[in-house]
């Protein structure tokens, strides 16, 4: 017997030795094939971008993984120890393995085993495996991969402190709505940091690591609050809350609102996406949808609703006086006509209107269902609410509603006020536009729309649409003539002209009005955009220098020298001339536009700012009886101050007496000029004041005729000038700076020679060695002179004298010249 019990231990021993052995031998080839944990002292998650405001308004997160990382010390107790409740209540007291949750698993596996069953292993991860298997291990349901984990959770408890590896748990935990880690979940869920949260909400985000969509809020609302209490019960039995904390809290209603994703300010959604294509043209995509980075913009907020107001309001006014098109789309109306409706989604950024389907119609009047709003489940409302479509105000539609419209059709309406249930109807504009607001002394782009609609065209007209500036690219031709010898007061003929082109053709150009005006000043001639001595003033001076003032004013990067160019023949941007505009406004500084401040990266640090000038003396650590700080201005001098001021002056003249009066309604210092293109196609009203510089461009998408009344005189300065209203309101009126040096005297506006007493005049300001052009009695052209006597004084001078039009005239003694004049500049030739 002894013997026997001997050899049954003795094959014990060996029998345990050898188990010993494999599992030695397997457990080192296991640990063998273990990843190197170490790599997470460098642990850096992709991190959601945000996008922010001037004022610091959230304007779009970026991310593939929405995720903002939060350092164990800023995240609350209440969450932490929801938590340690649902997940791992001994966190803090094992060494990375719970042997008591160990046992439980491998019972309940063994047990699943010998019942036959086939599920997943039943797991016993404490937070420490979790974090091994989330940064290190795959998924997969395996005894190897288990002991892996296990493996791995004993040398991180010895390698990282508690609270680092509660740390990368929070951060990298995926919960749901594309949310990693519980800032993100926070955000996602309840529209909240996480120092705000509340004990169910905190419970609630704790029950979501076992599997999000288990509990999914809308769609497994009872799984949802029944795991949600658990938590809670949980966090009772471990002293964190109170009996009577956890029968309030579990009284709650989940209260979930999800987050929107993208652009959070629907009226800029042009500028974010502009902001978005910017950050990944700087630093590749993934770091854009990863890289954590915190973005200052230049948008103002409020300037932004108002510049998309103002160009909603000027297109949908051009819209309507082309009358109703035809509905949003027609449908079959069932026994729910909500469910029906609903099928058709609206534009998300136009919020003003609303969806209908027409139920009934009669005569003039209809009886109109609206398009139910979503619930934050994604499901349709249960409400269903009418109205009445009322013909008579519909002022913008002549016929009758019956006429145009039927029953299922589905059409845009807006609320009439103070009329409870009665609606107008709506239709988005054909015609387009954009409308670009800048800080003329930075650049900063303040506002931009690029469309009517972001969702129904994403394609921005402020900085990718290419069209013809037309006249509002003539300052650009008079600032390059003032930069080199000319002054508001010289005089060019304004006569016909033919130019031959390189292929034999000959290109007669117009003025508007199909007339000729004889010799004027470029004061005159930027007042009343004229086209015919823009050309002569162009080949005066040679088109390679009015390209090269193109370039620096960064209207074009590369302009080809033909004459056609100095009247806006060529394609720019809205963006681009807006910018030209500004470096003329601050005196001739080279404006580059942008839409971003500054980029921090995740850690704070500043990556890029975009003001670049120096600040001496800024760093100061105190005063010390210094002066003030200077700030050193670098950028480009492209344009002599005195010439800015000059073409400023002139511009001012567009809106006094010239093509921009509209502006005058704004009741301020305003600079600025029309355009308009060939058959009507783009109009354009580019101006300033001292504090901002604007730019609005309107015409259709595919270039077509807006009809002959529609011009940069007309509508885009109403545009404008509706903006400026708003945008300026509050502020006192700012004169435009003089450079020191100049000099003013009173001229004759038609002249260019100094007025005498009790003559029409204006003020001009010329620069030093410069002045009004002197009088003479060579010429002595009077007001009764014959075109005989004009032939004799001015040689060239043609029988195209024509009186003004158009509502220019100062007074009747202007229909012609009553001065002589030296500086004329007649045609060589009518070939030229």
């Amino acid at each position: 017997m002894l013997r026997l019990l001997g050899w049954l231990f003795s094959f014990g021993m060996f029998a345990a030795l050898g188990v010993l052995a494999v599992a030695a031998i397997y457990l080192t080839t296991v640990s063998a094939q273990l990843p190197d944990y170490t790599v997470l002292k460098d642990y850096q998650p992709p991190v959601t971008t945000r996008v922010h405001a001037a004022d610091g308004t959230l304007l779009a997160e970026y991310a593939r993984e929405r995720r903002l990382f939060q350092p164990i010390e800023t995240v609350p107790p209440l969450l932490v120890n929801a938590f340690l409740s649902a997940e791992d209540k001994d966190f803090y007291h094992h060494g990375g393995i719970a042997i008591d949750g160990v046992v439980r698993a491998l019972r309940d596996n063994l047990l699943q085993k010998l019942d036959g069953g086939s599920g997943p292993l039943v797991g016993a991860s404490t937070i420490t495996q979790q974090v091994a298997k989330n940064f290190l291990l795959s998924s997969e349901q395996t005894w190897d991969r288990k002991i892996q984990e296990a493996l791995l959770a004993v040398r991180i408890e010895s390698t990282f402190s508690k609270d680092r590896i509660l740390e990368l748990y929070l951060n990298e935990i995926f919960l749901g709505l594309n949310s990693y880690g519980v800032a993100a979940a926070a955000l996602n869920y309840f529209d909240k940091a996480l120092y705000q949260l509340t004990l169910s909400e905190a419970a609630y985000i704790a029950a979501l690591p076992k599997g999000p969509n288990n509990y999914h809020p809308f769609r497994r609302p009872e799984a949802a609050l029944e795991r949600r209490n658990w938590v809670i019960d949980r966090m009772v039995e471990n002293g964190y809350v109170t009996p009577a904390e956890a029968d309030a809290a579990k009284a709650e209603p989940l209260n979930v609102i999800p987050r929107a994703s993208g652009s959070q300010l629907y009226s800029a959604e042009y500028f974010t996406e502009e902001v978005r294509r910017e950050l990944a043209k700087l630093y590749g995509e993934d770091q854009l949808y990863g890289g954590g980075l915190s973005v200052r913009t230049t948008l103002e907020p409020k300037l932004q609703e108002y510049a998309r107001r103002a160009l909603m309001d000027g297109l949908i006014g051009f819209d309507r006086t082309k009358g109703f098109r035809e509905p949003v789309a027609s449908i079959e109306i069932g026994d729910d006509w909500g469910a029906d409706i609903a099928k058709v989604q609206p534009l998300r950024d136009v919020p003003e209107w609303q969806l209908a389907v027409v139920l009934e119609i009669a005569g003039n009047e209809a009886r109109i269902g609206l398009r139910p709003a979503d619930d934050v489940d994604g499901a349709i409302a249960a409400e269903r609410i009418e109205g009445t479509l009322s013909g008579p105000e519909i002022k913008w539609v002549s016929k009758s509603l019956s006429s145009i419209l039927k029953v299922g059709d589905v059409v845009y309406v807006s609320p009439v006020a103070n009329k409870p249930d009665i609606y107008t109807l709506e239709q988005v504009p054909e015609i387009e536009g954009a409308l670009v607001a800048m800080d003329p002394r930075t650049g900063r782009v303040l506002a931009m729309v690029g469309g009517f609609s972001f969702a129904e065209s994403e394609f921005n007209r402020a900085t990718q649409a290419l069209r013809q500036p037309g006249s509002s690219f003539k300052p650009i031709v008079y600032a390059a003539a003032l930069d080199n010898g000319y002054t508001p007061a010289s005089v060019v003929l304004d006569a016909p002209v033919e130019i031959r082109n390189a292929d034999g053709s000959i290109w007669r150009p117009e003025n508007y009005a199909q007339e000729f005006y004889g010799p004027q000043t470029l004061r005159r001639g930027i007042e009343r955009s004229r086209n015919v001595m823009t050309v002569r003033l162009a080949k005066d001076i040679g088109m390679p220098l009015v390209a090269e003032y193109a370039r620096l004013f960064g209207v074009y990067d590369s302009m080809q020298p033909v004459l056609a160019m100095a009247l806006g023949a060529g394609e720019t941007t809205d963006m681009r001339m807006t910018a030209a505009y500004a470096t003329i406004a601050n005196g001739g500084r080279k404006i580059v536009p942008t839409l971003i401040d500054r980029i921090q990266d995740r850690y704070g640090a500043t990556v890029y700012r975009h003001d670049e000038r120096v600040c001496e003396g800024c760093r100061a650590q105190s005063w010390q009886g210094q002066g003030e700080p200077i700030i050193v201005d670098n950028r480009e001098q492209v344009l002599d101050p005195m010439t800015a001021y000059q073409i400023t002056s002139m511009m001012e003249g567009v809106v006094e007496r010239g093509t921009g009066t509209a502006a005058k309604a704004l009741n301020r210092p305003v600079a600025g000029k029309t355009g308009t293109t060939n058959d009507y196609k783009d109009a354009w009203f580019v101006g300033f004041t001292p504090e901002l510089a604007v730019g609005v461009y309107v015409g259709y998408d595919q270039p077509r005729s807006m009809g002959s009344s529609v011009t940069g005189g007309t509508f885009s300065v109403n545009i404008f000038t509706e903006f400026m209203k708003k945008a300026l309101q509050g502020k006192p009126p700012t004169p435009f700076n003089v450079p020191s040096g100049m000099t003013t005297a009173w001229i004759d506006a038609n002249s260019g020679v100094e007025a005498y007493e009790g003559q029409s005049a204006i003020l001009e300001a010329f620069k030093p060695g410069s002045g009004p052009n002197p009088m003479t009695s060579v010429i002595g052209i009077n007001a009764g002179a014959s075109t005989a006597q004009m032939q004799q004084a001015q040689p060239g001078y043609e029988a195209y004298q024509q009186p003004y039009s158009g509502g220019f005239r100062d007074s009747p003694a202007q229909a012609t010249p009553s001065r002589g004049f030296t500086n004329l500049r007649p045609p060589a030739s009518l070939s030229e």
